[in-house]
């Protein structure tokens, strides 16, 4: 049998969540406008420029910076099954 198994690697990222409104700049600056707020959407997509192609993110999602400098949208709870926050995190 030749399948094996192996352990991800613990990798620092940076990250947002993507709360609404309030922090759209924050983010469009953060990632040099590869996530841009789609206002004709009732407010509550941003679109991503990722290596696999423009993918979105709703209210509630994390915005992940990869190792590579690379954006993403990231589910919360894939997020909070996959990420340990590191220090203090404000909410």
């Amino acid at each position: 049998m030749s399948v094996k198994k192996a352990r991800k690697k613990p990798v620092k990222i940076e990250f947002i969540q993507f709360k609404d409104i309030v922090n759209v700049d924050e983010i469009e600056t953060w990632t040099n406008l590869r996530a841009v707020y789609d206002y004709g959407n009732d407010g509550k997509m941003m679109y991503i420029d990722t290596l696999e192609g423009v993918m979105s993110a709703n209210i509630g999602d994390y915005i992940v910076k990869g190792v590579n400098g690379e954006f993403y949208p990231v589910k919360p709870d894939i997020f909070e099954e996959t990420y340990e926050v590191l220090g203090k995190w404000m909410t």
